[in-house]
């Protein structure tokens, strides 16, 4: 048999340092027969199937599929995670929370509302801050904008080679292989990923800015 070797402690040591009788902690103790689901009380309260789905909205560092949230809620399909989602939703506006319930990138995930974003930003720690330098940020819209598109298509309509700048991307999980076009070498097709979703807060491609939003406010005449 093959496997990790046993520690070697004399009997007597050994049962003094692993108690055969010990006991988990309390926080993680459950007592014999008592599953009982706990009892939802007050207009705030949540039931045993709205706190499973908020606690995994709460653990989850992605956006959740609502196919997702109803296999670890035990729901019986999509369309009744989809009612708890908003029911979450709108007991969190009537708490007046810090929280809210966005749906980004094909999900749903729990974040802090956008008022306090000055106060949290002294919270995060600058290493894990997305930092993307003028020209990763512009290759970056073409690839959005453009999709699915080929590194010489980019090069072409910035008038200087990129593929440092897409590598980059695809690093940071900004930017991925989309397939291949159908042209002579069959070269790389680029796209760009759910993560971008997620941090530029879109549900989806759909929901990029249009040309006329990016354009700046006509002055005065």
């Amino acid at each position: 048999m093959t496997g990790y070797p046993r520690p070697r402690f004399p009997a007597k040591a050994a049962s003094k340092q692993l108690p055969q009788n010990r006991r988990l902690p309390l926080v993680y103790r459950l007592l014999p027969g008592d599953e009982r689901e706990p009892v939802a009380q007050g207009e705030q309260a949540r039931d045993h199937k709205l706190a499973l789905v908020e606690a995994a909205l709460f653990a989850a560092d992605e956006p959740l599929t609502l196919k997702r949230l109803a296999a670890i809620a035990g729901l019986g399909a999509g369309n009744e995670a989809r009612r708890l989602v908003r029911k979450l939703q709108s007991l969190y506006d009537k708490d007046g929370t810090a929280f809210q319930v966005e749906e980004l990138a094909g999900g749903f995930q729990l974040l802090t509302r956008p008022e306090y974003h000055p106060w949290l930003i002294r919270l995060r720690r600058t290493g894990n801050e997305l930092r993307l330098s003028p020209a990763a940020r512009e290759t970056l819209a073409i690839v959005a904008y453009r999709q699915p598109i080929m590194r010489a298509e980019v090069e072409a309509i910035r008038g200087v080679q990129c593929g440092e700048l897409l590598r980059l991307l695809m690093e940071k999980g900004m930017v991925r292989i989309a397939g291949r076009h159908d042209s002579l070498g069959r070269p790389v097709l680029y796209g760009t990923t759910k993560k971008f979703l997620q941090v530029f807060g879109l549900k989806s491609l759909r929901d990029l800015p249009q040309a006329e939003q990016l354009r700046p406010p006509a002055g005065p005449t």
